[in-house]
């Protein structure tokens, strides 16, 4: 048994994608490390295409993914520092899964707690499309905080 069970978070992992789901989920995570004192991870990873796609993209567009999660990364770190939020480490992960990614750094760096946000899609957009976070939720070693928007909620930063 964990020994850290039932005790505050010391290290949160926020997973970004830039979107104002996650800018909300962001929110929430500082407020969380700072009230613990956890330190703060944040997280962003690069989009990736089906192999066949992927191998006629990869010699000129890998560059252009990475670039483009990198600047994602350094946004959201902008804005929570910002906030009054600190950024202990920043990750950028590539050629992963999203929802891989965010399970696989969670336990390397043995995070407490996981922060991420949701579209919020149901029923048969979900089963279509799949939902990253329902996939963090159920292969993550670790509690799972899911931020939803809520109606007439405006931007966070």
């Amino acid at each position: 048994m964990d020994d850290r069970a039932g005790t505050f978070p010391t290290r949160i992992l926020l997973a970004t994608d830039g979107s104002p789901h996650a800018e909300l989920a962001a929110m929430k995570a500082v407020d969380l490390a700072k009230s613990t004192n956890a330190r703060l991870h944040v997280v962003a990873v690069g989009r990736t295409f089906p192999a066949a796609v992927y191998e006629v993209y990869a010699e000129t567009g890998y560059e252009d993914l990475r670039r483009e999660a990198q600047e994602v990364l350094d946004e959201q770190v902008r804005k929570i520092e910002a906030a009054g939020g600190t950024v202990a480490i920043a990750h950028l992960k590539m050629n992963e899964r999203r929802d891989e990614a965010i399970v696989h750094l969670a336990e390397e760096i043995d995070a407490d707690l996981i922060v991420m946000g949701s579209r919020g899609f149901g029923g048969l957009k979900r089963a279509l499309l799949g939902n990253v976070a329902d996939s963090v939720v159920r292969h993550a070693h670790c509690p799972v905080l899911v931020v939803r928007p809520s109606q007439g909620r405006s931007r966070p930063f």
